[in-house]
Formats: C-alpha cells, structure tokens, sequence
C-alpha cells in the first residue's frame, strides 16, 4: 500500500478511506481543482475574527461527527449541513476542515468517598472557591485538518508542502489564530467573577484623620449607639466604633454605622475581628458603596492606637457571612432541588445551556421564551428562510444567531444522556455577543438581573420584527389606567402596551407572622450564643397570591393632577387594570427593593403561587355610562421646574432620572428626605422608570415640531426603511437619541402608518385578548441576596412534567419549588 505522504509526484494527491467492508478505496485529487478559486482566499489579518471552533448557523463544532468547515475567503465556520449551501450562495470553495478526536483520561481510582471540597471564597475558578469543572470528565484531544474544494469535497492533508502558496498561508493563519470563542470560554472556566477581588479605595491616599485623642482597645469592643458586641465597624476618620448594616435575613447590626457615615460623610470603615497581623482586613467604602482595599490601613489604625502586629482574626469576614446566609436560608439548595435523587433527561426541547460566565440569567430566560409556540414558528421553523439569506455577517446578525439557538435547544441535536446530569448542550457565545452589544451591564460577565435582561430581549426582537410577526405578540397587553379628579368626579382613561405584570409582595400580609416572629426570635437567640439554626428548617413568610393582587389593584392617590374639567391641580384617584388578556401572561414578583440605607435588599418570602388561576378581577371595563369623562382641551403649561442639586443627590443614589424628576415634582423640591421616601413608596410602580409628565398636562403647542434634529441621524433612521417624517418624529420626542428613537418608532407603530390621523379609541392597542384563566407552565427563580448575585434556574412544564434547566444539568422536576420563584409564565387555559 502505498501512503500518500510517499507520493512522489506534485500535482496529484490519493484520498483513502475505508467502506463499510473495510475496503480501501482511493480517489485521484488533482491540485488544479483548486486554481481557479485562488484569487478568492485570503490570509488573515491580526484583528481577524476567525470562526474555527463553531458553526455560524449551528453549534457544530470541530468534535461533531462530520467536524467543521472554515471558509479560506470569510473565515466562517461552517457544519456539514450548511457548508453546501454557503459554497452555492457566495461561490468560496475552498475551506479547511477540522476534525477534532477526544479521548477520556482514566480517572485515577480512589478509596472512599474521599474529603468534600469546603468553599471558603465567593469566586469561580479560584483556589477555595466554586469550581466550574467540578465532577466532568477529563479529556485528550487531537485535531485533524485538511483543505477541501466544493463542489466535490475534493480533500488535500495537511500539512502539505504542494498546497499553492496562498492556501499554505491562509490556513497557518487560521490555525494560529485566536478563536474570540475560546478566549471567551477560557475566561469563563478559569474564573471571570471573584466576589473577594477588590479596588482600592479613592480615599484611601489622602484619608483625613482626626487628632481628637481616641485610643482603640485591642479587645472588648462595643456599639456607641447600643449594645451590640458583634458586626462592629471602626470608622477610620474619627475612630467611633458603631454596629452594622442588618442583612436582608434579619441579622447583622442597628445600622448605626451607615447612619454615622450619613451624618459626617467620613468615607471608610474597617470591620473590627477581621484585621490581621499583616495588615490586612474587611475596609468597607460608605462613599463607593463598595468593599475595598486599603493599602495604608496599617497606618490607619496606628492612628488610634491600634498595632495590627498584636492583632488577629476573630470574627467572620463579609464573604464568610455571605456563604453563610446563603446556606442558613436555604434557598439554594431549595431551588436546584439539590436534596432529591433528579433523574436527567434529553431529547427534543431539554437541552441545555452551558454558563459562559454568570450567564444563568440568559440561559434561563431563554429556556422560558422557546416554550412559546410563537418564538418557535417565527425562530425555528422560520430557520430556513432566515438561514437563507447568508448575511455577509451572520455571527452578527440578531435573527440568524436567534433562530440558530432556538434549533439548538428545541431539536434535540445537542442534548444527550451524559454523566453527572449534565449535557453537551449549546454555548451560546455567538448569541450573547450580538443580544449584549453596546449595553453597559450585559456586555460584562457580572451577574445581572433577569427581569431587565427580558424586556431588553424583547425590545431587540421587536426592532427586528418590522412587517413581519412579532412572536413577542403573545405576551403583549393592553393597561388601562383610570384617572378620576377628586373635584369634579370626571374621568381619564390611558392605554399603554406591556409585557409583565409586575405585582408587589406585601410582606405585611404573611398567614404565618407568629411563627414568623417565633423563628425571628430563636434564631436571634441561637446567634447570641454562637450557634446556627438548620437551614431546613427556616421559615418564611407566606405571601397569598391573592393579597399580591390586592396590592396591585388598590386605588393610589395622584397629586398635583391638573384638572381639565377645574383648570386647576387636584387630587386624584388612579386605578390600574387590563383591557386585555395575553395568550402568555408573564408575572414579576417585586421581590426586589431598596432598604432605607440605600442598599439592594430581597424579600426572603414565599409566595403561594396558584398552578391554575381566574384573573377576572384584574379586567379594565372602560368608560361606564355613569362617568363623565374630562374635557381633552387643557391649556398649555410650562414645564415643571427641578431642584437641580436634589436632582443630582437623588441619581447619585442610582435612582433613574425620571423617576428622580417625579419625586421631585410630587414632593415641590422639599428636600431630600421628602423626595426619597417617595421613592421608596413608589419603587413597585408601573411607570416607575418611564419617561415623566406632569399628571393632566399637555405639552406646549407645536413644541415638538419646533425641536431641530440632526440630519445624520434622520438618515441613519430613514436608511432602516422608515420615511423621513417618521424619523425625525422620533427623534424630537427622544430628544434626538437614535437609539431611543428606534424603540419610540417601534412603540408608537400603530400612530406611525400612513393613514389619516383620525383618533382611535381602541382599548386593545391592537393586543391579543381571551379568556382570563391561566396555568403556570413556567418560572424562574433566584438564589442569592441581590440581582448582582447568586444563580438562577428556570423549571417548565414539558409534556406534563416539571422539568428543571440549571444551565447544562435538565432533570425531571421532584418537587417544582413555586413559591420561590421570581418570574412566572401562564398560559391561556
């Protein structure tokens, strides 16, 4: 047999391989098949992105049965199933093929259960921390690589010194390139997030310290404010020693600390117990509202008397308190349903999705989107006419990567029995660069909040859904706020589009507050002597769902309304209902909130979420025959006035602008602790966020036309295939933003269509509506103190039955935890 590397002539080369009867069959190759696409190939150059480890329209890779296809002209990578279809589109017939083998690593044997890995830190990927290769096999790898011609699959090994010039430096190029998926994936498993990792503090350099004469004691400290020996902060400017922040379980300090920060605005602190001989310890920035470094805190402390050499560490730092409320509640394990044998599953709609790197809270929205039969039509059975268009770009192009995700997890192709529970699955980088580019929080791998990532989702889906179905549609309903002047009895009513309905979660309404306050009690009890109740055994308070609808239903009181009817401010009466009913109704529980020192907080509750519920009473029924509606006609008013310095404390504290300028509005620019708290009041509303006008008013004739708007920005609109009018329409009530004018466009499309400008008095705004009975077929859950933290899973009703997606690990559901879930979806019965 004669080897092909033992070839002595320059323009042939023999394919062998072997049929089924293991006959060796070979084919004449010829090097001039290639010729005549050579002025095509190109070498890569230094920023060139090179797609060599997964398929742009799959998640085909070089480890898949028929491996991956790079084009020697795009440097796309391509799966068997598209690499044709690509080749016939653009006519660049010239790809290396990598094929890659994976070998199992024997695992060494081992005698007993051996000891369990203890997680001292609040990092991944990190000594002491979680590891995100914790129980997976451990593999070999060997790639193969040839250069193949279409139409044909003509095959040439490689390497290959009678390759032409090009193609040798086109595939070195490729070969020594970084893939941007890799470096992605390596920054994921080597840890992207350690919740120990810290700046250093602005202040720390020049830190003003007082001469008033304190002295510190090395020992026996205690709260100036009141009795508490434990959670003690030293104040490094003027050395008081004050309890700390209470954390959201209940426990910790009187926050008198924070309250001294407040009063004098001395920027940093350091928890007294956790300073070591070496200098080092928990320094907390009131000014950065971060932890943080302090390079001199030595220095500091010697300050007051303090010699950190004759120091050690007594009490628990913040990460050690962290891990151990997390596993005082419970919650987690609760969630992931981790004290129950969870039987795997795979197949059709159960694959699952790798984390990329605090990437749960995609994952798990995702999961819960493509239970919808509407993002299924428009996503994956829609894949082949959106495949077919081969963009130049299709790694970025926001259909292509989302209907090539949606095949991914409902087709099966990826999700297959494998040990630990876990999948192949999918990793979705190509599809979480395109969704997260150019947003601040998503672009980053921190952990963000799901409800956010949600309607930001939505809004890309429905910029890209002009003249076609937006599969969102399902979801979308119509609000109707009534408005009654408390004057004049007449009425107003506005219809607004959603997409959740955000309800609040009144702890004051828990069934079980005495055993609440029991528990309160014997774990406050069990703390002061130095011990820890079971996490199986806490209690929560227990939310009706009922009084979660109350709350949203209630009347609230508007001042300030101005009166069309009066031709003056009143107070009013405004009420919140549905003119209609989606096919899927998605429910946010307002679990998260603000405390009164400004800090995130979670509502540790459980609330009883109904499997199958009547929303009758939440129906809107529109103007009644015994109301008078207010005249339209008001006159025109000047724009409300806000105190400028207010309004910049109130952002500092990360409040939006325009609910800021509310605040500020309501409360006549009174002062901070006014507009604050009606902050705080008002955190669970609608329109929290939304754009702010003044209650009743109408703005000043003309005033928008009169706004001029850039020409380049009315260009770059019009070029999206809207006309001129509509975008510089849009860019006068965004104040000339394109972005925001993009979303206005979208929201106001149904004002937008060429027709006569007659007014509607459509309640639906064009939204689905049906029946109001509904049954939970899906939710998402959180664990952790805050959306910046901890880890979501979502479980769906598949077929009947509970299935739970924790990233990559799909099991049949024991026991779907309900009542703790975050994000609900139901379906119309």
């Amino acid at each position: 047999m004669v080897l092909p590397n033992e070839l002595k002539f320059l323009n042939f080369r023999q394919k062998y391989y072997l049929n089924k009867n293991n006959t060796i069959i070979t084919e004449m190759a010829s090097l001039d098949i290639m010729t005549p696409h050579l002025s095509k190939i190109k070498i890569p150059a230094p920023q060139q992105l090179i797609y060599k480890d997964e398929c742009v329209y799959s998640f085909d890779n070089p480890e898949s049965a028929t491996g991956l296809y790079v084009s020697l002209t795009s440097f796309l990578g391509f799966g068997r199933n598209y690499v044709e279809q690509y080749f016939q589109k653009t006519g660049n017939a010239v790809f290396l093929h990598i094929h890659r083998e994976k070998k199992p690593i024997p695992e060494p044997e081992q005698t007993g259960d051996g000891p369990e890995k203890k997680i001292t830190r609040l990092a991944i990927g990190v000594e002491g921390g979680f590891d995100p290769d914790c129980g997976k096999p451990k593999f070999t790898y060997t790639d193969h690589y040839n250069v193949v011609v279409l139409p044909g699959f003509h095959t040439f090994p490689w390497p290959n010194d009678t390759l032409p010039e090009v193609v040798k430096k086109s595939v070195q190029g490729v070969l020594d390139a970084e893939s941007p998926f890799k470096i992605a994936e390596l920054e994921a498993l080597q840890g992207t997030w350690d919740g120990e990792k810290r700046e250093v503090s602005v202040h720390a350099v020049e830190l003003k310290q007082l001469d008033n004469g304190v002295r510190i004691p090395p020992s026996g400290w205690k709260c100036a404010h009141c009795d508490l020996t434990t959670n003690l902060w030293l104040n490094l400017t003027d050395g008081a020693v004050l309890c700390g922040r209470k954390f959201f379980d209940g426990s910790g300090g009187n926050d008198h600390a924070v309250e001294h920060y407040r009063n004098t605005g001395y920027p940093l602190a350091v928890k007294l117990g956790t300073i070591t001989a070496e200098g080092k310890g928990d320094v907390y920035s009131y000014a950065e509202d971060d932890m943080v470094e302090d390079p001199y805190l030595a220095d500091h402390l010697q300050h007051f008397g303090i010699n950190v050499k004759q120091l050690e560490k007594t009490d628990k730092s913040m990460v050690e308190l962290e891990l151990e409320l997390n596993r005082r509640t419970g919650e987690w394990n609760t969630l992931q349903e981790s004290g129950t044998e969870l039987r795997p599953l795979h197949g059709p709609a159960l694959t699952g999705m790798n984390n990329l790197g605090n990437s749960c809270y995609i994952n798990s929205v995702i999961q819960v989107l493509f239970r919808m039969p509407d993002f299924v039509r428009r996503y994956v059975e829609g894949a082949p006419e959106i495949f077919s268009t081969f963009p130049d770009d299709p790694a970025n192009d926001f259909d292509v990567q989302t209907a090539k995700l949606g095949v991914g997890l409902v087709s099966g192709r990826y999700s297959f029995p494998s040990s630990e529970g876990a999948q192949q699955g999918v990793s979705a980088h190509m599809y979480r660069r395109v969704v997260a580019r150019g947003h601040a929080e998503f672009s980053t791998k921190r952990q963000q909040d799901a409800h956010e990532f949600y309607l930001h989702l939505l809004t890309l889906i429905e910029r890209h859904s002009r003249h076609r179905a937006n599969p969102a549609d399902c979801l979308k309903f119509a609000v109707e706020d009534r408005i009654q002047c408390g004057e004049s009895r007449g009425v107003r009513y506005t219809h607004r589009a959603e997409h959740h309905l955000p309800l609040p979660v009144p702890v004051g309404a828990a069934t079980n507050a005495p055993q609440v306050r029991d528990y309160e009690a014997r774990r406050a009890h069990a703390e002061a002597i130095g011990q820890r109740l079971d996490a199986s055994h806490t209690v929560r308070p227990h939310i009706p769902f009922q009084a979660c609808l109350d709350s949203f239903m209630k009347e609230d009181l508007v001042e300030q309304f101005f009166s069309s009817a009066l031709n003056k401010k009143v107070t009013a009466h405004k009420t919140t209902r549905l003119a209609t009913f989606p096919d899927y109704l998605l429910i946010q529980l307002k679990k998260f909130t603000i405390k009164e020192d400004w800090t995130p907080a979670k509502l540790d509750v459980a609330v009883e979420m109904p499997w199958e519920v009547d929303l009758s009473c939440l129906r809107g029924r529109g103007l009644q025959p015994d109301e008078t509606l207010l005249p339209e006609a008001t006159p025109e008013t000047p724009p409300p006035v806000y105190n400028e310095a207010l309004l910049s404390q109130l952002l500092d504290m990360g409040f939006p602008v325009e609910a800021c300028k509310k605040s500020l509005y309501y409360t006549n620019n009174s002062g901070m602790e006014a507009a604050s708290n009606w902050l705080m009041e008002h955190m669970a509303d609608w329109d929290f966020a939304n754009k702010f006008e003044p209650p009743g008013a109408q703005p000043a004739a003309g005033a928008a036309a009169s706004v001029p708007v850039d020409e380049a920005s009315v260009e770059q609109i019009a070029g999206m295939g809207f006309t001129r009018a509509q975008a510089e329409r849009a860019l006068r009530s965004t104040a000339g933003d394109v972005g925001r004018a993009l979303d206005w466009i979208f929201s106001h499309a149904d004002q937008l269509e060429e027709q006569p400008a007659a007014p509607t008095q459509d309640r639906t705004l064009g939204c689905r509506d049906g029946p109001e009975k509904y049954k939970l077929v899906a939710f998402i859950s959180h664990m952790g103190t805050s959306t910046m933290v901890g880890h979501y899973v979502c479980h769906i009703l598949h077929e009947g039955r509970w299935v739970i997606f924790n990233d990559n690990k799909v099991a049949l559901s024991e026991n779907p935890p309900k009542d703790l879930g975050y994000l609900y979806l139901y379906e119309r019965l």
